[in-house]
């Protein structure tokens, strides 16, 4: 709360955990009789708020003069120092659990920075030297934890969470005791207490002595399993096993199939599987629909490489447009031929991408590709500055960066992890992959990511080349032929959430808006029964809700049963620029007569109009290839979540996380499984770019941008002292740029990288539920938590690295 109660501390302190009790109301009032009705209601609204349960974990690293370590309680994990854990259960005590009341008391220690800074301030303590001022340090740490994208399977059976004593003969024949960890009607997970030397494909033998003391099973007491996998967490040895049945009718897996049945709710189902992929699952919806990268799968024809689909989004949708012809169709062979794929699998072996340089020149309404990628410039280094010189000097100058991953077609499958307890309903929702699309993965061979990397800077800095030599006879070498037949190239929409209520069609025709005596013109983009989009030729004063007059002048020409004039629509919704509506109906007192007329249109026009949802031309298609992908990338995504009235980003996700950016945060990380994005987020404007920037995005926006250099020095003391960030703006000319980066990969690494920040769509729970319900089923509180979670996510950062193409730059411009 805003409200300063530090005047009322004593109250607060006395009835810390008290607001559950009975006597609450009357010892509360009794204790502020002398207190204004109004400052008394605000501070019991303030008890109250303080005893109210919190989830937020609390960080002090770098906060607090003191050294911090992890501290569990109630499966999360927090990172406080000795007087920090002593003040948390202290309050924990007195509250009864985790809640706000503690959350604030141990972030307002005596021995933390703000604390301290802020008492010497109001004279509080005696102000020390100069030299000894405490100073109010830099947070070292902004751990975020990794999460793999498709990193779920669906188990066969539910895993029960039950620990008894287990007697295991190994294949050498010794026998000793172990514990079981969970248990199903196939398999078994086992603690063994010290090292044993097993090996996967072991076959040891059974005896359930936990069990054996309540239930009988007749002869039969010792039982063969498969050790399937082996693991060691905290110095304790794991084992996964798998039932060996000898027989049809067994007696000991119908008794585990009613035992599991009969206790699964008092011992509690293994839901580790199931939240992992729900996380990954979510994260997944949140991130694909705002990919700026094009992913575009190859297949092998005629002993060639050509692109066959692209998933496409808004954001990446300029980079699809690009590579398109006068006729819109698409030209992405000019950008990925057999020859450019060699190059990029050589490339790839070596950890790099493939750049290449493009320009569409455009003669007699024509559009003519021209293309070279850095390992053909590199034959010719002479020709090299010409050619970017003279490419750089063209509005449509390009550079792409290629990177290539085999496709693998197991990826293609995302099944739920509900064990065979999946409602009929929910049936559909987790349908095998059709022998169609099987057959279409199988001719795919390749996926190159495609992403635009070119800025304003980067234009100007190719534009210092000089071309007034270049020889023209070597350039159009560089030229791509115009093909009289064009590959077949589908576009492939990445769509998780269809929120349209009605099918809409792709339709261009002139409209003319109106709105209190003016009148702007324009283009449909596309229409429903019910709604309209319009591009206006001109930005337009109008606000969401208003309603608009619009007339179609060129469909009224075609029709005489219907007046097409002054018919009310209302603004939706409204873009940035003012120059994109989209459009309702809005029915006054009678049928509207748009509606009527556009009806008509589609029914005897269906086979001619296009769709404008990128309808799924082979069912299922669409979400294999999606899936295929996000196992298969390599682009990071941040999540920013909303923590309160503040953003945070503790999470990222990616199909690897192996590239050299992400382990060198990894390097920097005091914490297992996490990266510390200190280089990205530690920089004031990079965080104002999550913290200002995202509240004025809406979802339809355009990503804002942000180039960073980032220096990481080997062997320093201090993150602070290891790490340094400066915007591209910051350095403002090529010789600042070219002293960061030598200066950096003298001391140590470095890195230059994009990112680009986009406001998050709201999930599509149908799909989420499923699982989410199952989790909830079993502990309410932990479906709560993960629901949180999903609907906390407001923004989706993606992370570029485009090292490699600055280094290449400011080596020519040496």
């Amino acid at each position: 709360m805003t409200k300063n109660f530090s005047q009322y501390a004593k109250i607060i302190e006395r009835f810390r955990g008290q607001v559950k009790q009975s006597d609450f109301e009357a010892t509360f009032l009794d204790a502020t009789k002398n207190i204004a009705k109004t400052e008394r209601f605000l501070l019991k609204m303030e008890i109250k708020r303080l005893a109210q349960p919190c989830t937020r974990l609390i960080d002090l690293r770098g906060h607090v003069d003191g050294e911090c370590k992890a501290f569990e309680d109630e499966e999360r994990t927090h990172y406080l120092d000795d007087l920090a854990i002593r003040v948390y259960k202290d309050n924990v005590s007195a509250y009864g659990g985790y809640t706000f009341g503690v959350y604030e008391a141990v972030n307002n220690t005596e021995n933390n920075f703000r604390v301290i800074y802020q008492r010497e301030k109001a004279g509080s303590l005696p102000a020390a030297a100069p030299s000894g001022t405490p100073k109010v340090q830099e947070k070292l740490y902004y751990p975020a934890k990794f999460v793999p994208f498709g990193d779920f399977y669906n188990r066969q059976e539910e895993r029960m969470n039950f620990a008894i004593a287990v007697g295991v003969t190994l294949a050498n024949g010794e026998q000793i005791e172990a514990t079981s960890s969970d248990l199903s009607i196939s398999g078994v997970k086992l603690r063994f207490a010290s090292m044993q030397k097993i090996s996967v494909g072991d076959v040891i033998k059974l005896e359930f002595t936990g069990l054996t003391q309540e239930f009988q099973f007749g002869n039969q007491s010792n039982f063969e399993y498969q050790i399937e996998n082996i693991s060691v967490e905290n110095q304790v040895q794991l084992i996964g096993a798998s039932r060996i049945l000898d027989k049809e009718k067994d007696g000991f897996k119908q008794f585990l199939k009613g035992f599991i049945q009969g206790n699964k709710r008092r011992y509690k189902i293994n839901l580790d599987n199931t939240i992992a992929a729900l996380k990954s699952r979510s994260l997944e919806q949140f991130s694909l629909p705002k990919i700026n990268e094009l992913p575009v799968f190859v297949a092998a024809k005629e002993g060639k490489f050509v692109p066959r689909y692209a998933l496409t989004c808004n954001n990446n949708q300029a980079v699809y447009q690009y590579w398109q012809n006068e006729a819109k169709q698409s030209t992405l062979y000019n950008l990925i031929d057999s020859d450019r794929v060699e190059r990029m699998l050589r490339a790839e072996k070596t950890g790099h991408s493939l750049l290449v340089y493009s320009f569409v020149h455009q003669s007699q309404g024509r559009s003519y590709f021209y293309t070279a990628d850095e390992k053909q410039l590199a034959q010719d280094e002479s020709f090299a500055r010409h050619f970017l010189g003279f490419a750089a000097s063209k509005s449509t100058f390009a550079i792409t960066m290629l990177s290539i991953a085999a496709v693998d077609k197991v990826k293609a499958n995302a099944p739920l992890t509900l064990a065979n307890t999946l409602t009929k309903k929910d049936a559909y929702l987790d349908m095998p992959i059709s022998e169609e699309v099987q057959s279409i993965l199988s001719g795919l061979s390749y996926i190159v990511v495609a992403t635009d990397v070119t800025t304003k800077q980067i234009r100007s800095d190719y534009q210092q080349f000089n071309y007034d030599d270049i020889v023209t006879s070597k350039l159009k070498a560089f030229g791509h032929k115009r093909l009289v037949n064009v590959p077949a190239m589908d576009e492939i929409g990445v769509n998780y959430r269809n929120q349209r209520q009605e099918p809409r069609f792709v339709y261009k025709t002139p409209v003319e808006v109106e709105a209190e005596g003016v009148m702007w013109t324009g283009t449909s983009q596309d229409f429903s029964v019910s709604g309209l989009k319009v591009h206006l030729d001109k930005s337009a004063v109008l606000t969401k809700g208003e309603i608009v007059k619009i007339a179609f002048p060129n469909l009224q020409k075609i029709t005489s049963t219907f007046e097409l004039k002054s018919l009310p629509y209302e603004v939706m919704r409204i873009n940035k620029k003012k120059n994109v509506l989209n459009l309702r109906v809005h029915v006054e007192r009678h049928q509207h007569i748009g509606r009527a007329f556009f009806k008509v249109l589609i029914e005897k026009n269906k086979a001619k109009l296009t769709k404008e949802e990128y309808a799924d031309m082979t069912p299922g298609l669409a979400k294999a290839l999606r899936s295929i992908y996000a196992k298969s990338t390599s682009v990071p995504s941040f999540f920013v979540q909303t923590s309160g009235s503040r953003y945070k980003v503790e999470t990222l996700a990616s199909g690897n996380n192996e590239k050299p950016f992400l382990m060198s945060m990894k390097g920097l990380s005091d914490r297992p499984k996490h990266l510390n994005l200190y280089p990205l987020l530690h920089h004031p404007e990079a965080a104002n770019l999550v913290n200002l920037t995202l509240k004025k995005l809406q979802q339809a926006d355009a990503p804002a941008e942000e180039t960073l250099f980032i220096s990481i020095k080997r062997n320093a003391d201090a993150i602070d002292q290891a790490v340094t960030t400066k915007l591209a703006s910051e350095l403002s000319s090529t010789k600042l740029k070219k002293m960061f980066i030598d200066k950096a990969q003298k001391s140590g690494e470095f890195y230059c990288v994009q990112i680009k920040l986009s406001r998050t769509a709201e999930p599509d729970m149908e799909h989420l539920n499923p699982e989410l319900s199952y989790i909830g089923s079993y502990a309410i509180h932990r479906g709560k938590q993960l629901e949180q979670e999903i609907w906390s996510v407001a923004g989706v950062m993606q992370c570029f690295d485009i090292t490699q193409e600055v280094i290449n730059r400011h080596k020519l411009l040496n």
